[in-house]
């Protein structure tokens, strides 16, 4: 597999993982809680990352329950309370044993070319009438971090952000992923499928993931010509400023049922 783009090795993971927990737990919350999860629920939380959501996921199944959460990298799970951490790669290692009544994955499969292998696997973990929730970006149904590009500083965030996914889609990344998760979950077996869509356009959350991936990705940018050393000095200045609506790409997450 190729190299991870945003390694969770690197400081600015951490700025990461809670831009993404103010921006994009209270959906995912808001879809666990729509599929039935409560006290006894078997849970394997795939690619963890940051504790939010197996945090959250703990207090919901409480001790008659289990969250497994694994990771590749699980050095920002380290003294998580109430579940278990287990390192794992999901697109080389076997599936835990199992079966778990509910399966969640966000901004996993996105980033891995073994995504079809991974995606049969976690259909293959749950339980008969189980349920997977997959959460992914698609950078190509909204390209822009600035989709107001009303001046300068707006056009080269969008330009740099151009780098950033042309990065990504030389690393494997399917930047059109998202929207195939309902066809991909009805292929893989899965019934009563369904999906939304969440689109942040602008807020303090977005300004620190925006600063934390740039900062992170920083040397490949300037290693591929994509962006000088200038330009990126001037764009970290103007999200300082607060003179940027940064928006991230739509969040699509997508639902289905193993048939009982």
């Amino acid at each position: 597999m190729n190299e991870y783009l945003l390694d969770n090795a690197r400081t600015e993971a951490g700025a990461r993982f809670g831009a993404f927990a103010e921006l994009f737990d209270p959906v995912t919350f808001r879809h666990l809680d729509r599929l039935g999860l409560g006290a006894g629920s078997r849970v394997w939380e795939v690619g963890a990352g940051g504790p939010s959501v197996p945090a959250w996921l703990a207090g919901r199944v409480g001790p008659s329950g289990h969250v497994l959460a694994t990771d590749i990298d699980t050095r920002w799970l380290r003294g998580l309370a109430g579940c278990e951490v287990r390192t794992h790669d999901v697109a080389a290692d076997p599936a835990p044993d199992g079966p778990f009544d509910v399966v969640h994955a966000r901004l996993v499969l996105v980033h891995l070319p073994e995504r079809d292998h991974v995606l049969a696997s976690l259909v293959a973990a749950l339980r008969p009438g189980g349920w997977l929730l997959l959460e992914e970006a698609d950078p190509a149904l909204q390209p822009l971090v600035c989709p107001d590009e009303a001046g300068p500083e707006q056009a080269l965030a969008n330009r740099l952000k151009t780098g950033f996914r042309t990065l990504m889609a030389g690393r494997g990344v399917d930047l059109a992923y998202g929207r195939t998760l309902p066809r991909r979950l009805r292929e893989a077996g899965l019934v009563e499928v369904a999906a939304d869509a969440f689109f942040p356009i602008t807020g303090p959350a977005c300004a620190v993931l925006e600063r934390a991936t740039v900062l992170q990705i920083r040397d490949r940018l300037l290693d591929a010509g994509l962006a000088t050393a200038d330009e990126i000095g001037a764009h970290l200045a103007a999200v300082d400023a607060g003179r940027l609506d940064l928006a991230t790409s739509p969040l699509v997450s997508a639902w289905g049922r193993r048939p009982a």
